[in-house]
């Protein structure tokens, strides 16, 4: 019968359509679950989108049920390897880059709870709540192609669909932001990091995260520099000064917080407008601002000085620019060019000399100038970081055709713009200083006279003589400045003054001898290029004897005349200088990898502990024979030659993994039958370790360099061959910072499933250790303290959200603070077991002395084996030091008990007072 099928009623369409969706979002789900299996992650993904989109409800269904779970409902939280049919691996995947939120099993209890769950099938209700964290799993792997394959606007494309779908997810969010970081976009970066804080506040991953590149964005000095109330009290009087002296229209260049464009409206200025560069920094100073109820009367702009333009940014040119965007060597951040600029284009001409008028008429800037000064010292911290003072470490020599300089001094020579100094805070740089020489003046700058603005980077550097005070080692030249607000108001960043700011370190290198006395003077050209105050040419000379022996720090820069000194002039005529006959190969280090350089008890240690592990692991048998092909070679006959060298075992391998340049891989190298492995990176440090193993006559093969061997760095852990295993794993456990290296748990068990038995990881295990203190100036380098520090301003709240709980680089020995308790054990990480490190554990502290707890201040000891204790630091530790700051100082009596928690978590490390 035609007719006989029934027909569908209308208004059963729906129906029909849900049923082909239902059909399409199977389908896709399992065309995806296809695709993970094989590794197809960029279709898998397309396809996991396609279910969202169409069928919303199984995120938002989930999240709904779970947010109505009991709170003491439990769920498991670990996910099988049966979940869409993924590999075990996989799964095991799945668990490391989601985190702890996946679920493949609910409660009965739960689901007796919640009969909304019982409208879907088991299968279908698994696969809802599995969804999320497996579409996690594939973004996060797709997007690892990506940027391998550099598609980063796909990349950044396909977060923001996934965003778009989990806008409140964390993972995601977290992940988010550390591909922006990865790719330099700091400010984006720690706004998904900060919103995955807020969204989970127990998300460690994403609050170290964000602790780290808050570090980067607003950087430690803004807290140091508006907690100095002098700096703020000066400041504020020179620009009410110029306010109420006509100077209504104020341009603020690089306003940090607005500050001093705060200072300029308060004083009456009419117009003030501000320009901050960086982005996290300008919508601080907004925030600041408006809560300081100026917002109306402060223009802030989120740009360079030297992109405003008139009237496009400002209707006119201003009467007064204020700026502080000056670092530890005056010029560093740029002031000379943004001045340049701003009277070129954006400030009223000056006022001639002489000449009477309204100050709104012209133009003026302050600082109104600066006089920079010098002064040469003995310094063994800063010889300790610049200068590889040792010609052989552990039984190996330093050729002396390999020439190790520090970043600072490597910049003289090189096109590339570099910081050619360093900073310290010279009154708390430990062992102290002594000068050398007594304080000279090195350079003034008038920054209301264009012309000699103009003048710096183009006139030839000047030459300094200075004559020698006392006698001792010639280490650097350290430099401070005084800056002239106005003809009355005036900062100092001399060593001598409580200021907030650190002195420039220029560190001496490459003389033949350091050693100077009265009588000698020592000589330097001074200039400004690139932006930046140099130092360089720095010369001995010894007037009172030869004048061929002066010594030059650096041999192949012709000298200018001194003009009048003709004794000196006829000294630099007679410099000799001398070529040696080898290639001389530059080799620049970081300043801590110099320091590891010199700690000769550190190499020492290693050496000892890698000889005692091999010798475990050398038969006896193999041992004698050895030694009598040793007495016996001259004697042996060929064939018996023969017989040994066929009975050679295989060399034991040695593989480090330290972080930067390490010298330990040759010094393992001259312990025998061993092939040590190298995972340095740079070029330079390879060709260096090359030219050191050939100057100690090792066979070119003895050495090798591990990321020739592997893919990338990400695959370091991995066998030495197929076949074999190696002997000894050097790790990097702590970082310069004082912080524990990230992932070192995870690499510790990975590396011990890669030795052979007997084998070891270096160190095996380390002690941190802490004390309570109290410090005051922990806690104003940490955050600003309140408003009087900022001359009434409300400022604290909003830039100590950028506050870390950790402080670092910290040296104990030149911290200034009381001790309130003895130091005390706080965590133990073993590496050969660390499967039984604990992740939480108490620690009492006994109270030796009645104060405030301001801080908890932690170092390490390393112990390289267990029966062999090698530690890093002494007591009093120095180096590699941080300390948690507390947000509430706790008041302690002497003879009471402090408990502190401590936690672990991946390579993260808190400490907090129980109260």
């Amino acid at each position: 019968m035609p007719n006989s099928r029934p027909r569908p009623r209308r208004g059963a369409r729906g129906g029909t359509g849900a049923a082909g969706r239902d059909e399409l979002v199977s389908r896709s789900l399992q065309s995806a679950e296809h695709c993970l299996g094989a590794q197809d992650f960029g279709t898998a993904y397309a396809h996991y989108l396609l279910v969202l989109s169409l069928a919303p409800e199984l995120k938002d269904d989930v999240k709904e049920k779970l947010s109505e779970a009991p709170v003491g409902s439990t769920f498991s939280w670990c996910l099988s390897s049966s979940c869409f049919s993924l590999p075990p691996c996989q799964a095991s995947v799945i668990r490391r880059q989601c985190g702890s939120r996946l679920i493949t099993r609910l409660s009965p209890a739960v689901c007796s709870m919640q009969p909304a769950f019982h409208d879907r099938s088991p299968i279908a209700l698994l696969k809802a709540l599995e969804l999320p964290e497996t579409f996690q799993y594939t973004l996060f792997r797709w997007a690892e192609e990506l940027h391998a394959l550099s598609r980063i606007q796909d990349l950044l494309g396909c977060y923001e669909q996934a965003l778009e779908l989990f806008p409140d997810d964390e993972v995601i969010c977290n992940s988010m932001g550390e591909h922006l970081f990865r790719m330099g976009f700091r400010d984006e970066a720690a706004g998904y990091f900060h919103k995955a804080v807020k969204l989970n506040p127990d998300f460690n991953d994403a609050k170290e995260n964000f602790y780290r590149v808050a570090n980067w964005l607003v950087e430690r000095w803004h807290f140091i520099m508006l907690n100095d109330t002098k700096r703020n009290m000066v400041y504020n009087a020179a620009i009410q000064k110029a306010v109420t002296s006509g100077s209504k229209s104020v341009l603020d260049i690089g306003a940090g917080t607005g500050i001093l464009s705060m200072f300029a409206k308060k004083a009456g200025a009419h117009s003030v407008y501000a320009c901050e560069l960086s982005k996290t920094m300008y919508e601080l100073a907004c925030d600041v601002v408006a809560a300081n109820k100026m917002d109306a009367g402060i223009k802030l702009l989120h740009m360079k000085s030297l992109d405003i333009e008139i009237p496009k940014h400002i209707p006119e040119r201003v009467s007064l620019v204020v700026t502080e965007t000056v670092d530890a060597g005056l010029f560093g951040e740029g002031i000379v060019e943004s001045l340049i600029h701003a009277w070129e284009h954006l400030l009223l001409q000056p006022k001639a000399k002489g000449e009477n008028g309204n100050c709104e008429k012209y133009g003026k800037v302050i600082p109104a100038s600066a006089v920079i000064f010098g002064i040469a010292v003995e310094c063994a911290e800063i010889r300790r970081h610049h200068r590889v003072g040792v010609k052989d470490v552990a039984g190996i020599h330093l050729p002396s055709n390999v020439k190790f300089q520090s970043p600072a001094y490597s910049s003289v020579d090189t096109e590339k713009t570099v910081e050619p100094y360093t900073t310290e805070k010279m009154s708390r740089i430990p062992g102290g200083y002594l000068p050398l020489t007594d304080c000279f003046e090195i350079m003034t700058v008038d920054f209301n006279n264009l012309q000699e603005l103009k003048s710096l980077a183009t006139r030839k550097p000047d030459q300094i003589c200075i004559p020698v005070m006392k006698e001792g080692i010639l280490d650097a030249i350290v430099v401070w400045f005084v800056l002239q607000l106005d003809d009355e108001y005036s900062l100092s960043t001399s060593p001598s003054e409580a200021t907030c700011w650190e002195q420039a370190v220029y560190p001496v290198q490459d003389l033949a001898d350091y050693w100077i006395k009265p009588g000698d003077h020592v000589m330097m050209e001074v200039s400004c290029q690139d932006c930046y105050l140099r130092i360089q040419s720095i010369n001995i000379l010894d007037l009172e004897h030869e004048m061929d022996t002066t010594k030059s720090f650096n041999k192949n820069k012709d000298l200018l005349s001194l003009g009048n000194e003709a004794e000196l002039c006829n000294a630099l005529a007679n410099l000799q200088t001398s070529k040696p006959d080898a290639v001389e190969q530059t080799c620049v280090l970081e300043s801590t990898e110099i320091a590891l350089l010199n700690n000769i008890p550190y190499h020492e240690g290693f050496k000892m502990a890698m000889r005692k592990v091999l010798s475990s692991l050398t038969p006896e048998k193999l041992c004698q024979a050895m030694d009598t092909h040793c007495q016996d070679n001259e004697m042996s006959s060929g064939a018996e030659q023969s017989n040994i060298a066929e009975s050679t075992p295989e060399p034991f391998y040695i593989l480090d993994v330290s972080e930067g340049f390490s010298i330990l891989p040759v010094i393992a190298g001259t312990l025998g039958q061993v092939k040590p492995y190298s995972s340095v990176e740079k070029d330079q440090h390879r060709i260096t370790l090359d030219l050191i193993s050939e100057a100690n006559h090792f066979p070119k093969e003895t050495l090798e360099f591990w990321l020739r061997h592997v893919e990338d760095e990400s695959a370091m852990l991995q066998r030495p061959k197929s076949d074999k295993l190696w002997s000894i794993i050097i790790l990097d456990v702590i970082e310069p910072s004082g912080l524990i290296q990230q992932e070192i748990m995870e690499k510790a068990a990975i590396s011990r499933c890669l030795l052979q038995s007997g084998g070891k990881i270096f160190p095996q295990y380390v002690l941190m250790f802490g004390m309570l203190v109290e410090s005051q100036t922990l806690v104003e380098e940490s955050a600003v303290q309140g408003t009087e520090r900022t001359i009434g301003l409300n400022i604290a709240p909003f830039i100590n959200q950028f506050q870390v709980p950790i402080r670092v680089f910290l040296d104990l020995s030149s911290l200034p603070c009381i001790p309130l308790s003895k130091p005390v054990e706080l965590l133990r990480l073993d590496l050969m077991t660390p499967y039984l490190n604990t992740s939480n554990r108490e620690v009492k502290v006994h109270i030796c002395k009645s104060g405030q707890v301001t801080a908890i201040p932690f170092w390490y000891h390393m112990y390289v084996m267990k029966r062999l204790g090698w530690i890093l630091q002494v007591n009093p530790p120095t180096g590699n030091q941080a300390a948690v700051v507390l947000d509430n100082p706790v008041q302690v009596e002497m003879g009471q008990e402090l408990v502190l928690s401590v936690q672990h978590h991946k390579s993260n490390v808190s400490i907090t007072v129980k109260q």
